[in-house]
């Protein structure tokens, strides 16, 4: 099997690493913009060998694990490149705008729109590890526009993989998506720009930051490179998650001037009941 891996970073990488482990006849190619990330990715032994779009009429499988602007331009392409056996998948985080921008390709039936929710704030080939999307969920994407014997080929190399499959329709992804990923990661951004800036002039407040404001702002690490077509590509579902969230915001600073003490305690308790909506999911590593 011949498996074109396109952008190696943290979740192409990883992906790579998992496949090359599950099925050791299998034959891992690298293309990436980055000539470094290919060099590191062969030192990692990620790929086998560095690729590029000529060879793409080979591929049985082609991962394609790039910011979500650069998918826009790039899956036509690749989709001109493979042959009528091979499945593409990607990886982005944001749907209704690829979905839409691929539903006259000519090669459409070639194309599995996927999003593996998994990853870390880490990025890069060295950022790859084994296991990353065991137990983790994938969300597809307008299933029914691929043809049915690739569906089969992806499904058994995600459930290969780990992963807990299920459907969507792109808008309701990117919806939802905005509430439990994007929003996390700008409320996460900011909490470290917050910080970053207060701590100019109060030299001691990262010396006492603990485990808790470490998590908090974990994400904060993750690649604007990454992040920013994600936020344009997803805005009105964005705008709208950010304006409940600063209302709450807003509130609970109401309740802090207004003393009212049992009013916090009830917003807290209220909220605790995302432990039990949460209970069982992995943590990302």
């Amino acid at each position: 099997m011949n498996v074109f891996v396109i952008g190696i970073g943290l979740i192409g990488g990883s992906m790579a690493k998992d496949i090359k482990r599950l099925n050791p006849n299998a034959t891992i190619f690298g293309i990436d913009n980055n000539p470094a990330h290919l060099e590191e990715a062969l030192a990692l032994n990620l790929i086998d060998n560095t690729s590029n779009y000529d060879h793409l009429d080979s591929a049985d499988v082609v991962i394609v694990s790039i910011p979500v602007n650069a998918m826009l331009n790039e899956l036509p392409s690749i989709l001109d490149r493979v042959n009528e056996d091979c499945v593409v998948l990607d990886a982005g985080s944001t749907k209704a705008t690829l979905c839409k921008r691929l539903d006259d390709h000519p090669k459409r039936r070639n194309f599995l729109a996927c999003h593996p929710i998994s990853g870390t704030e880490f990025s890069g080939p060295s950022a790859a590890v084994d296991g990353l999307f065991q137990g983790k969920t994938l969300i597809i994407c307008e299933v029914e526009k691929t043809a049915f014997k690739l569906q089969e080929k992806a499904l058994e190399l995600y459930q290969q993989l780990g992963m807990r499959i299920r459907y969507m329709n792109p808008e309701a992804h990117d919806k939802h998506i905005a509430y439990v990923s994007h929003l996390s990661h700008i409320s996460s951004f900011m909490l470290g720009k917050t910080v970053i800036e207060k701590e100019k002039n109060e030299r001691d407040i990262f010396d006492m930051a603990g485990s808790g404001f470490e998590s908090t702002v974990r994400l904060a690490k993750s690649s604007p490179a990454m992040w920013t077509p994600i936020f344009e590509q997803n805005k009105e579902n964005v705008v709208e998650t950010l304006n409940e969230y600063i209302q709450n915001l807003e509130a609970f600073r109401h309740l802090l001037l207004q003393d009212d003490y049992d009013g916090i305690y009830n917003e807290m308790n209220n909220t605790n009941k995302i432990k039990e909506i949460l209970k069982g999911i992995p943590l990302n590593k």
